[in-house]
């Protein structure tokens, strides 16, 4: 093996690993001059000379020139009698330089350099992918889904990077098959067993507030700021924004012509239903917003326990809860408020409070029950089995049970 085959098996591993020409030359400088000091105790007087237009190298030892029989270190000494050999013309106090090749090396030092490139190369392959993905963090990219598995997906940037996309970051209406493109934020970066970890997510509310700012050029450019973002991947998810410029509508611009902006959104989120709402600092009108699309009747709220009493026409109350409770829930994280919902009885005197029935119905069935918005015995009624299984955790046989006790008071 010589010195253009070794430097040229690594060019050719270089263009593969995308490393530059310069860094993969310095890398081989380092390899030799570690070599030569474990080989000659130190490599001061050594100099390796990395040609990058030829692709080779040259290996030059210098040694001061003596009197025979005065070398004390043959690293760096050597007697007159062997530099005339070099060269005819030198004398003592001279210094020599002595070409060395590989060929001088033993096949395990040869085969040590190898893997010692090797090695050093894919560190610095891993090193520049950890440093580059970690400035991306929170920034949205693109790949092609390369593996599905059933706990994770494993998907390749076009520079061919692995990046990993687990179920939990998925949505779950999420169906992805091997040659897919794939879109998704980075959501961290970890190093495993040296290896650089890139963790990519669907579901995190940053993705959601990455894809308006490619949509809203508003807020691209600064002139809308989100203010908040919470979601129910798949589901529901409210977006708060607000506009320094009164000239501008910040729901209207993140929404669009007809929808236009918004719907590229929906789509790429599997149709999760996007509310966007002015976020204001007055904390009452904040939470009715956030309770969009129902309308409330009045209001109280507790800000130093952070509870919301909201009280709504019985036709309101459904809306209010949205379908499997998300609209309430995703109301509360938005405004930190702990919301509570209550049909105004003064629209229905008729009705009668379901409380009124704890001598016939068990507790943890009325508060069950309470827990979807349904407070009165009619507001239980006007919802039909299937939904009321759907949005509890009751039996089908419990809610029957439930429904003649509250039927038998209105007959």
């Amino acid at each position: 093996m010589d010195n253009i085959n070794l430097v040229d098996t690594f060019s050719e591993f270089k263009e593969f690993k995308n490393i530059d020409r310069e860094t993969m030359m310095r890398i081989i400088e380092d390899v030799f001059h570690s070599m030569l000091t474990k080989k000659y105790g130190e490599d001061s007087n050594f100099d390796v000379i990395v040609n990058i237009d030829r692709g080779d190298l040259e290996i030059w030892h210098y040694r001061e020139i003596v009197e025979d029989g005065e070398v004390e270190d043959p690293n760096t000494q050597i007697a007159f009698s062997d530099a005339i050999k070099i060269e005819p013309d030198f004398e003592v106090g001279e210094e020599v330089s002595e070409q060395i090749f590989l060929s001088d090396f033993g096949r395990r030092e040869i085969l040590s350099i190898r893997q010692n490139l090797v090695s050093r190369i894919m560190d610095y392959e891993k090193d520049n992918v950890f440093k580059k993905y970690k400035e991306k963090v929170g920034e949205v990219v693109t790949g092609e889904v390369y593996q599905v598995w059933k706990k994770e997906i494993l998907v390749l940037d076009d520079e061919g990077i692995e990046l990993i996309l687990p179920k939990s970051e998925q949505i779950p209406s999420d169906y992805f098959k091997k040659g897919d493109t794939i879109r998704a934020v980075v959501l961290k970066v970890e190093v495993r067993n040296s290896n650089p970890i890139i963790i990519l997510s669907r579901t995190s509310p940053t993705f959601l507030e990455r894809l308006f700012e490619s949509e809203v050029p508003e807020i691209y450019d600064g002139l809308i700021t989100i203010k908040k973002i919470v979601r129910v991947p798949g589901e529901r998810a409210k977006v708060a924004v607000e506009s320094y410029d009164d000239r501008i509508d910040p729901v209207g611009a993140c929404v669009g012509m007809k929808g236009s902006r918004i719907h590229g959104i929906v789509r790429e989120l599997r149709n999760e239903n996007i509310d966007v709402i002015n976020f204001t600092t007055n904390e009452n009108l904040y939470v009715q917003r956030a309770l969009s699309p129902a309308k409330i009747t009045s209001i109280h709220l507790d800000e130093e326990k952070h509870r919301a009493d909201v009280y709504m026409k019985p036709d309101q109350v459904s809306l209010a809860i949205g379908k499997g409770g998300f609209n309430i829930r995703l109301a509360g994280l938005l405004t930190g408020y702990e919301i509570d919902v209550y049909r105004d009885t003064d629209s229905d005197t008729e009705d009668v409070a379901l409380q009124d029935f704890s001598d016939e119905i068990d507790q943890w069935i009325i508060d069950e029950l309470k827990n979807i918005g349904c407070d009165t015995a009619k507001s239980v009624l006007e919802l039909d089995v299937a939904e009321l299984v759907d949005r509890t955790d009751l039996e089908e046989e419990t809610i029957r049970e439930v429904i003649r006790i509250l039927k038998s008071e209105f007959e």
